[in-house]
């Protein structure tokens, strides 16, 4: 205990007296970046809660302490106090009239003085309590982050995963450091403070302490609701349902602006003439896949509505492992060989293993390019 003391006594006095909640969003935003960005942790599912709380609670929470760092009471606890007032004050109002008889006038005017005192206890009252500080974070939070991401838009860096994260937490920072301040400027007693204490005794009292074996049973059954709950919500996180699984192979070129586009293919060649292309392989197969794609050309002829190749050739081969939703990209020459106006080239993507017959009708996925060769 005494060394805990001692290392929380070296801390700065600024981080010695932050607020409890204050200190707990500069640590989660920490940890939500961490991750998000790690290389290792964000290939975990532990990204998805993290990232919901930190969009859609977080920065609304943040700028609400900035704007209100003094603590409020529930209206409805005002409204009840006001209401045992007046009943109080009715009632002595009552007993003075049946008593000393009291004329209506001085009633007039103790109701007068009632509607005073409420008017002046209303605007006296600031801050907000923990219901509309909780409302309210949900709300902001649903407003900001997409003003944030509108201003991203309009820069350099786009909407993008690091930016948005960058912008969000700079943000969030920035608002906890504004409200830990006012927080500071304010006496003791009227700054804003999450009651965790009351809330450990109020729910240790209320689960170990019943009034009676009634309360003890709805008890155990609220613990194994909420139980329930959280693991059946871990769960749809943790082992999310696998979707579609297939693999894409295509091909593309670079524009002037050195974009990739699927357009402008080169389709007529001088024998032994060149031209780059690139192929695209995309992995959405959940797991890791090592692929090999053969291009060949084909010299064909049309039957009817039949396509027959009379004859074929393998360019090249390529063997690129991805994991799951990974996109490779390779750019090389193609050269055919073959010459005539029916030329296709294929790109033939196969998975794992390569079968015996090099064909479209042994693989699902493929790309061709029909291009004319002159001598």
């Amino acid at each position: 205990m005494t060394t805990s003391r001692s290392v929380v006594a070296m801390l700065p006095r600024p981080v010695r007296t932050l607020p409890a909640d204050l200190a707990a969003v500069f640590v989660f935003v920490a940890l939500t970046n961490i991750a998000v960005l790690a290389p290792i942790l964000r290939e975990t599912p532990l990204r998805i809660p993290l990232g919901l709380i930190f969009v859609l609670f977080i920065p609304g929470y943040a700028f609400i302490a900035a704007l209100f760092p003094e603590a409020g009471e529930s209206p409805l606890s005002d409204e009840s106090e006001n209401n045992t007032t007046t009943s109080s004050e009715s009632d002595s109002t009552w007993e003075s009239e049946t008593e000393w008889g009291t004329d209506t006038a001085s009633s007039g005017a103790a109701d007068e003085a009632d509607t005073g005192r409420l008017w002046e206890r209303g605007f006296r009252r600031s801050g907000i309590d923990g219901i509309e500080r909780v409302a309210l974070s949900f709300g902001l939070s649903i407003a900001i982050t997409p003003l944030l991401g509108l201003v991203l838009n309009f820069t350099p860096w786009g909407i993008r995963l690091v930016p948005v994260m960058i912008t969000v937490s700079l943000f969030t920072a920035l608002t906890t450091a504004v409200a830990a301040v006012r927080r500071w400027n304010l006496p003791a007693d009227e700054r804003f403070r999450v009651p965790y204490k009351s809330w450990y005794a109020a729910g240790r009292a209320e689960l170990f302490e019943p009034d009676d074996r009634a309360d003890a049973v709805l008890n155990v059954l609220l613990v194994a609701s909420v139980v329930l709950a959280v693991g059946t919500v871990s769960f749809a996180i943790l082992v999310p349902p696998e979707g579609e699984q297939f693999s894409a192979v295509y091909i593309l070129t670079e524009d002037d602006d050195d974009e990739l586009v699927a357009d402008n293919y080169p389709t007529e060649f001088t024998q032994g003439e060149s031209a780059e292309i690139v192929l695209g392989v995309d992995n959405d197969e959940h797991r890791t896949v090592e692929y090999t794609v053969i291009l060949v050309e084909q010299n064909v002829t049309q039957v009817g509505n039949e396509t027959v190749v009379e004859e074929q050739r393998e360019l090249e081969r390529f063997e690129p492992q991805l994991a799951h939703n990974e996109t490779w990209h390779h750019q090389h020459n193609i050269e055919p060989t073959m010459t005539g106006e029916d030329i296709r080239l294929v790109w033939l993507l196969y998975s794992d293993a390569v079968p015996d017959e090099i064909s479209t009708a042994t693989t699902d996925n493929y790309a061709h390019l029909w291009v004319a060769v002159e001598e």
